[in-house]
């Protein structure tokens, strides 16, 4: 039904390749896991939350996962191709964004937190390595494979990028959208500084300042960022915007974010700062590349885990 192209990244289970359907000749991201990876790696649950977070959600700023299938040894994730590449990669070259861009940024990402926490959604890896810029250069927010449907508004797992982790969740204490908030300081701090706020080569040393120490803040940064970024990177949830009587509004609202018409950006009516070069639609050069050495899908075998992904 497809055609493999090209690998567009790799992870501890699986990878991510462009493929051109037969039927359509349109362009898909598909996302193969395997499924004893998945199980040696105690990832079951967070597979079957990706998939059940992404069917339930649609938005322009949020990739979208058009069908899932599996054979006896891989699991499928067909989702949409976002031929700009990762914002992660823009980022690297540039070192930092100026101001204006990081807001850009930030307030597209701001506008998907929000949708999915009005449906219940904790995404939990924002990182801008997961953020995708389409051929416009609009984001896409991709890898919801630590996305979780809060059944009663809090959550216990450890996951998440370290640098990127929020206190609460190192502390094992029940957790909730907060997470994201603290998350969304983290990536305009990095945009803005070109590192992220704590760093330590150690993981225990980083998870420490994380919980102990102040971000302290670079010359360039403005008034504005300052003040919205401690609002955003307090270990104190009673005072972490976001999670305030104000909900989101307190973010959006923040003088940081006076630039930004967000029902124009929403309706992404507001020139990106930023278009990519793509050259047509499989054009995969913004990727990475990676070696294509992948063992070949779709063959027939035993199911050794007959049963256990029946939903895909």
């Amino acid at each position: 039904d497809f055609t493999i192209l090209k690998t567009l990244g790799t992870g501890s289970f699986g990878r991510v390749h462009l493929v051109q359907s037969k039927f359509n000749e349109r362009f898909y991201a598909l996302k193969v896991l395997k499924k004893s990876e998945i199980v040696r790696l105690k990832q079951v649950e967070h597979t079957r939350n990706e998939r059940a977070v992404l069917l339930e959600i649609s938005h322009p700023f949020i990739v979208n996962l058009w069908g899932t299938f599996q054979d006896s040894t891989y699991l499928y994730m067909v989702m949409d191709y976002v031929p700009g590449g990762e914002l992660f990669s823009y980022l690297r070259k540039q070192k930092t964004f100026p101001d204006e861009v990081a807001k850009f940024y930030s307030a597209e990402v701001l506008l998907a937190l929000v949708y999915l926490h009005s449906k219940n959604i904790v995404y939990r890896d924002l990182k801008p390595e997961n953020i995708l810029l389409d051929a416009e250069g609009n984001i896409k927010i991709t890898d919801f494979g630590f996305a979780k449907i809060l059944k009663d508004d809090r959550t216990w797992t450890l996951c998440g990028t370290p640098d990127y982790i929020a206190p609460e969740v190192i502390q094992s204490k029940g957790y909730g959208k907060s997470v994201d908030y603290w998350s969304l300081g983290v990536l305009i701090y990095e945009m803005l500084a070109g590192q992220p706020p704590f760093y330590d080569e150690s993981q225990f040393r980083l998870y420490e300042k994380i919980l102990t120490k102040e971000p302290t803040f670079p010359s360039t940064f403005t008034e504005e960022a300052k003040d919205l970024l401690k609002h955003l990177l307090t270990t104190n949830l009673t005072k972490r915007y976001g999670n305030l009587k104000g909900g989101y509004r307190d973010v959006m609202d923040h003088p940081w974010f006076a630039s930004i018409d967000f029902e124009k950006l929403g309706q992404r009516k507001v020139k990106p700062p930023f278009v990519p070069t793509v050259k047509s639609n499989g054009d995969s050069s913004n990727f990475d590349h990676y070696d294509e050495n992948h063992p070949r899908y779709g063959l027939d075998g035993k199911d050794q885990y007959p049963g256990l992904f029946k939903e895909f």
